[in-house]
């Protein structure tokens, strides 16, 4: 009979991919990361326009981006599925944005930090809380969506 297979998190599993040396072994000829899984942008901009044009956070929600610089294909790549299973939001290829509770920010905080500090590197992990009038007051450069008119913020003069 075959034994089940042992769950183990994310900070235990990156540990053991450093001990077994996969954060410094030369990437495979094949794609590592997982950007055929990033959703469209029109997609990734609906969902940013969903957290912008809430009205109020929940008691100990916040919002927040994490922005990361990571130079092993591998780690990268552990690192955007972890944040996805967390339930983080893909903007773009190193930048998520999320609606948590506080705890949740702090989890992912911690395990992010472990993770970074178990292998010598470069790289560095942003964690930037934001509150929703800072959120409200983002443009998106590059794409033709009015944020104000999506966010209702647009003011109209008579003269």
């Amino acid at each position: 009979m075959k034994k089940p297979a042992e769950h183990i998190g994310f900070v235990e599993r990156m540990k053991r991919l450093h001990a077994a040396g996969i954060d410094t072994s030369p990437a495979p000829d094949r794609r590592t990361t997982i950007d055929d899984d990033i959703p469209t942008l029109s997609e990734r901009t609906e969902r940013l326009m969903g957290i912008m044009n809430r009205e109020h956070l929940k008691a100990g929600e916040m919002i927040y981006f994490i922005m990361y610089d990571i130079e092993s294909n591998k780690v990268r790549t552990q690192v955007a599925k972890y944040l996805l299973k967390k339930g983080c939001t893909r903007v773009q290829k190193s930048i998520f944005i999320a609606t948590t509770e506080r705890k949740v920010y702090d989890e992912i905080q911690g395990d992010l930090k472990e993770v970074q500090e178990c292998y010598e590197n470069n790289d560095s992990i942003l964690l930037i809380p934001i509150s929703t009038d800072e959120i409200r007051a983002m443009k998106l450069i590059g794409k033709n969506i009015d944020f104000d008119l999506a966010i209702k913020a647009r003011n109209t003069l008579f003269f």
